[in-house]
């Protein structure tokens, strides 16, 4: 096992412990492909499944693997007008599970996310029986202080690339606190507790995964 693998198991162990007394169900998988076939298992088949934007999950199929096994995926690209975007927005809210990663976890037991639209955000406080949150050990940090740091300069700055926003961060490699119409900066949650236990399941990766 490589030093960086052996580093990542040990760091998972204690965030593993600390997760469990905030009321989350965290696992740690050594890969990606491990990760599918924990969440396969825990999921079942015959549930409707919606999920945000995550690079983690859309970059590895998957989506893909849980339709396979007998599962409904609501598309969240499947509208034409603003009406039928809204009205898909509700249907993501009401489904069985909810699929998504985090900007940054802290070792401290904390699920930090900025958002947008903020449909990502609000799936995973309310709505969903079950809430699959996959995350590469690579966006795991010490506390909150560094935890939003990092969603802010360095997830949002990337996925504002991406989605071609054009807000200053897209030119300037961080975030410049902008209140551009085009922002995906639009709320910053932290998510410390689960009120129901082993809703939120956190699935830890041993692999540099999203941004």
């Amino acid at each position: 096992m490589s030093t960086k693998k052996t580093y990542y198991e040990t760091k998972a162990k204690a965030l593993i412990n600390v997760l469990k007394n905030h009321n989350f169900d965290p696992y740690y998988c050594d890969c990606i492909d491990d990760a599918k076939k924990l969440i396969i298992n825990l999921l079942g088949s015959n549930k409707v499944i919606s999920h945000g934007g995550s690079m983690t999950l859309m970059d590895n199929d998957f989506y893909e693997c849980l339709e396979k096994n007998g599962n409904e995926i609501i598309n969240r690209f499947d509208y034409k007008t603003p009406e039928e975007q809204k009205e898909l927005k509700k249907k993501e809210v009401t489904a069985d599970a909810y699929f998504t990663s985090c900007n940054a976890l802290t070792m401290e037991g904390e699920i930090i996310n900025i958002d947008g639209l903020s449909n990502r955000v609000s799936a995973i406080m309310y709505g969903p029986d079950e809430v699959y949150i996959v995350v590469g050990m690579n966006k795991v940090v010490p506390n909150r202080e560094i935890g939003l740091s990092r969603a802010s300069n360095v997830a949002a700055v990337q996925n504002a690339i991406r989605l071609n926003t054009g807000t200053p961060c897209t030119k300037g490699g961080r975030c410049f606190n902008c209140l551009d119409e085009h922002t995906i900066c639009c709320n910053i949650v932290i998510t410390r507790y689960s009120r129901i236990k082993n809703r939120i399941k956190i699935i830890l990766v041993g692999e540099e995964l999203g941004y």
